[in-house]
């Protein structure tokens, strides 16, 4: 299984960056997991965008999900996806529709974001759009995929993918709050992607994000094999955090996110 980071920016992009984005790849199975604003053209240079399989989205903040909209408008009006000819491309019967894999409540937050465009129903013409059970396993292709929720700002998910190739876990925490469940999900990971987007915790009302220094703290109480920070500003000094983490690590290794990283496990 390899994951590639199309984008680990916070809610605001990176210089030439993107927000949250992963792809990915079991074999020929292609997996987008969070596709925040920026991520369809990262997507675009790795992949055809007809031929992802699936996306599974975290939790419902614009960060997580915003470039579904320009990736619907490219699934409906793209020349290639048309039922007649548009030169250079034949026409088909049978456009693409990647499955769209979102929180529970997730479908009614698209179609309100959509109605801003005036097209309420345009994420559920592009994908093949469903809710998922965050009780329940997701299979998909050579992948499974459980969940955990997390305390965040709304309701998300800690999601782990297990190659049912090689056994292989990867574990993405989402957005959160310093919490036990992530650490009990998180346990013996192959590769854990960790937020550590806050530099100080919040000062005021609920906490809804890590820092570097929690964040290792997670990795080092799950066991993890390898750690990496993510959501985590280009404002920041990277060695700072990395440094922070890494203090309270332990023996975990810790690197920095950046984009364009591939990890194979």
């Amino acid at each position: 299984m390899r994951v590639r980071v199309l984008g680990k920016s916070p809610a605001w992009q990176d210089v030439d960056g993107a927000c949250s984005g992963y792809l990915v790849e079991e074999g020929d199975y292609r997996l987008l997991l969070e596709c925040g604003n920026g991520v369809f053209g990262k997507l675009r240079a790795h992949i055809d965008y007809v031929d992802l399989d699936a996306c599974v989205i975290s939790h419902c903040h614009a960060d997580h999900t915003l470039d579904l909209v320009p990736y619907s408008y490219a699934l409906v009006f793209a020349p290639r996806q048309q039922p007649v000819p548009v030169p250079p491309w034949p026409g088909t019967d049978d456009p693409a529709r990647p499955e769209l894999h979102l929180p529970p409540g997730g479908e009614k937050v698209m179609r309100t974001v959509m109605t801003a465009w005036g097209m309420p129903e345009l994420v559920e013409r592009a994908f093949r759009s469903s809710e998922y059970d965050p009780e329940a396993v997701l299979t998909l292709g050579p992948l499974e995929i459980r969940f955990r929720a997390v305390p965040h700002f709304v309701p998300a998910y800690a999601v782990e993918v297990r190659s049912t190739v090689t056994g292989g876990r990867f574990v993405y925490g989402s957005d959160c709050a310093p919490n036990e469940d992530l650490v009990d999900f998180a346990q013996h990971a192959d590769l854990f992607f960790v937020e550590a987007t806050l530099p100080r915790p919040e000062r005021s009302g609920p906490r809804g994000h890590l820092t570097a220094g929690e964040a290792g703290e997670a990795a080092a109480r799950a066991a993890v094999k390898r750690a990496v920070l993510v959501h985590i500003s280009d404002e920041e000094d990277a060695s700072v955090a990395l440094e922070r983490a890494r203090e309270t690590a332990g023996d975990v290794p810790v690197e920095m996110a950046a984009a364009e990283s591939i990890y194979d496990l």
